[in-house]
């Protein structure tokens, strides 16, 4: 099956958007696939902040990329705009770095009023770094994401069901499994 980069580009360490992409990883790892997480937060800054490419992080994380056959972007949307922290790593990485990947564009926020920077913002820069294909991306409002005591994830119903539809249509065009219904 495929190698899958699984990218969080959220700066805080109890971030929702990250533990949604690790949920959203053990799906991908139920299809067969491959899936190495990277928290771009826990990349040097002075290598981000510095724009220092020959940064031994840097050179590892655009190997990853390189290995990868895709790459789900996960981000926190700040004033309508994806985070700097994603735009400090992709202004690092090769300007084709996406050639040949299926991308799967993810974003969490306080908002409605945010939902088309997936599509807006963050999809034009994906898009300039030449991927195979960018298949459909979701916005997941932070109030249909809870975290329990236990640190389990919840997704609201709505939002659940259509993050699987779009985690499968990736895993699909990456030649996974499709995920069959539990018989009820």
């Amino acid at each position: 099956m495929a190698t899958i980069l699984s990218v969080s580009a959220s700066p805080s360490a109890t971030s929702r958007t990250a533990r949604l992409l690790r949920h959203l990883d053990d799906r991908l790892k139920a299809q067969g696939h491959q899936v190495i997480p990277l928290d771009v937060r826990t990349l040097p800054a002075e290598a981000l902040l510095g724009a220092d490419f020959g940064h031994p992080a840097i050179v590892e994380t655009s190997a990853l990329v390189e290995r990868a056959d895709g790459i789900v972007i996960g981000t926190p949307i700040y004033k309508a705009a994806y985070s700097g922290l994603l735009k400090a790593l992709l202004d690092l990485l090769p300007q084709y770095a996406l050639a040949g990947k299926t991308v799967l564009p993810l974003a969490t926020g306080g908002t409605t009023a945010h939902v088309l920077a997936i599509d807006y913002a963050l999809r034009p820069v994906l898009n300039s770094m030449g991927p195979a294909h960018i298949t459909p991306g979701w916005f997941t409002l932070d109030k249909d994401i809870t975290v329990g005591d236990d640190g389990t994830l919840t997704v609201s119903p709505g939002s659940a069901e259509a993050l699987a539809q779009v985690t499968d249509q990736f895993s699909l065009a990456l030649g996974g499994r499709p995920v069959l219904a539990a018989a009820g």
